[in-house]
């Protein structure tokens, strides 16, 4: 149970809702914004003193009755609700380090998609396996470091100059804030792998962005159904942004694809011969 973190997203929560969302009056004006603490505990079916003491990290771990309660009371979306049973212990836990092997079938599979940029990434924003078009779109991942293809540190802390940091694609804006809310759920299920701790306390002390965004204690990212890359080379690619999950090693991986005949798919065609040799970002 992280009582801190806790208590900390329990308290951006109820800070977001105003009192006609749950069906209370306004009143009169409110100095502070959100419902009341004991707003919450009404709502939640429990006593104020219990709810104030969760919010301040001092409570013992609550019942999954109690979450529930509390998860309604504050309107919870399901990705809130789950992240608010890691948060208290109640959830199943992981090994404590995030998975960085790839399942060889999933390699494989990588190499038969020759029109679709695909790539495979960690829980912490690692890319771990990429195709030859993913490269060529992005970058040449086998020619860096593996502490350099992590796409988190790519979107906050590499310099704006020469050409961007995010391959100029079209929603950095949006990524960067899917970056921070898928972080911020990772180190709730991984609190003890060192990499990812070293990786959220270097964008925390690296990026201003990256801390104001951190400070919302937002979990659930809308999907990215497309984007557009503008690329050196080929000029603006406008590619379906398609994930799909792999749950046993918390793994994801990502396919970049354009309708068939479309000017995109041309530009998919061409860079597929040109490969890395393309063009870069930097």
């Amino acid at each position: 149970m992280d009582k801190l973190e806790l208590g900390a997203f329990l308290r951006s929560r109820r800070e977001r809702l105003r009192p006609e969302d749950v069906g209370l009056p306004s009143g009169a004006r409110r100095r502070t914004p959100g419902l009341r603490r004991e707003e919450v505990a009404v709502l939640a079916h429990i006593s104020t003193e219990y709810y104030v003491r969760l919010e301040q990290g001092r409570a013992p771990r609550p019942s999954g009755e109690v979450l529930a309660g509390i998860a309604g009371a504050l309107r919870l979306t399901d990705a809130e609700s789950d992240h608010l049973h890691v948060l208290a212990g109640t959830a199943p836990s992981r090994t404590g380090l995030v998975r960085r092997d790839v399942r060889p079938s999933i390699l494989a599979l990588l190499e038969r998609l020759p029109q679709t940029a695909a790539f495979v990434m960690s829980a912490a924003f690692e890319v771990l396996a990429w195709n030859d078009l993913a490269a060529a779109l992005m970058e040449d991942f086998a020619g860096l470091a593996p502490r350099d293809r992590n796409l988190a540190r790519r979107a906050f802390l590499a310099p704006e100059d020469g050409g961007g940091p995010l391959y100029g694609v079209s929603d950095a804006a949006e990524f960067r804030q899917h970056v921070v809310m898928q972080l911020r759920s990772t180190l709730a299920r991984y609190p003890s792998d060192p990499a990812v701790t070293g990786l959220v306390d270097e964008l925390r002390g690296g990026s201003p962005e990256f801390v104001r965004l951190w400070e919302r204690h937002d979990v659930q990212a809308a999907p990215m159904l497309s984007k557009t890359f503008r690329h050196p080379a080929v000029g603006e690619v406008t590619v379906d942004c398609d994930v799909l999950a792999l749950t046993d090693r918390d793994q994801h991986m990502v396919l970049y694809s354009a309708p068939q005949g479309s000017r995109s798919a041309e530009a998919l065609a061409l860079l597929n011969v040109l490969g890395t040799e393309a063009g870069d970002y930097h």
